[in-house]
């Protein structure tokens, strides 16, 4: 039975699936995260060709206490040494293993295609107006910075709403310092999927993302394919991802996202243009049907 917990319900999912994957016999085994690095010797003895994806370096993420951040590193070290490819969602993650652990990663990142479809009513249920609203997607967690991104707005003046999408499922003490900042301007309607999520991506004035931690990051190369304009933190992966049709912001003080936020609100910034930046770049790097074919061919090769 898996176990619904921060530091166990990985782990569960993973030895059951491990499991169950050496009684169906298939030709090729895909693991993600490095955290499940450890069901890989198994798997190897069987002899059943796997890859990993080690998602972003999972390590630095603040959440994790001495062990888990211990679980990971010995997760990394695992998924170099067992694995056989290890698959990078950037750049700058393939760049990490090849320096921390002399060993080559391919690159494989996420899609970001929206598809053709009208707006659903999230818009008049939350009380907002197209372009008229700053936009928040992530985990509530340490190291994506919600709680900065609330007090950063709180020193704007006469600023369109902030709507902070997400949930906080391991971080109760961190949704609860968030929940006192809740008003008329600055409203958490919770995790959004689907038509809604679109929805609210496609009609933002301004998307932030926040996060210090991880790779390519799916809600940011879907706010820039949406045809919105990002504020991104200014980390390497981000600019990896964002070039130069991103805003970037430091978010140490916090005051130097609001200024970028107030540039782009006193309308000192040409919008549109960096809308039309991130939609083609988007477009062009982040399209899940070559992410699709970049998976077939790792997997013909490994079954090979």
């Amino acid at each position: 039975m898996e176990r619904r917990h921060k530091y166990f319900e990985t782990v569960s999912h993973a030895v059951l699936s491990a499991f169950d994957a050496l009684r169906r016999g298939f030709d090729v085994i895909l693991v993600c995260n490095a955290a499940n690095a450890f069901v890989l010797p198994l798997l190897r003895a069987a002899r059943i060709p796997v890859a990993i994806n080690v998602d972003g370096i999972e390590r630095r993420r603040r959440k994790w206490n001495l062990l888990g951040r211990t679980v990971y590193s010995i997760g990394e070290s695992l998924s170099a040494f067992f694995a056989d490819r290890i698959v990078a969602d950037a750049q700058v993650i393939a760049d990490y293993y090849r320096e921390r652990h002399r060993t080559e990663a391919i690159v494989i990142p996420y899609g970001s295609e929206f598809p053709q479809e009208s707006d659903t009513d999230v818009l008049q249920r939350l009380g907002l107006t197209a372009r008229n609203y700053i936009l928040y997607v992530s985990r509530f967690e340490p190291e994506n910075n919600p709680l900065e991104v609330v007090e950063a707005y709180e020193k704007l003046d006469k600023a369109p709403p902030l709507i902070m999408v997400g949930e906080g499922l391991y971080a109760k003490d961190l949704v609860r310092n968030l929940r006192r900042h809740e008003s008329e301007s600055i409203k958490f309607p919770g995790a959004l999927y689907g038509a809604d999520y679109r929805t609210l991506q496609r009609n933002a004035l301004l998307y932030i993302q926040a996060t210090e931690v991880g790779g390519t990051h799916p809600a940011m190369i879907e706010a820039m394919g949406s045809g919105g304009l990002v504020l991104a933190h200014n980390t390497p992966e981000n600019r990896e991802v964002g070039g130069d049709a991103v805003r970037y912001f430091d978010l140490r003080p916090i005051e130097n996202l609001s200024g970028t936020v107030r540039e782009c609100l006193a309308g000192t910034v040409d919008l549109e243009e960096l809308r039309k930046r991130g939609r083609d770049q988007a477009g062009s790097r982040y399209q899940w049907e070559e992410v699709t074919k970049s998976y077939e061919n790792l997997f013909a090769e490994l079954a090979r």
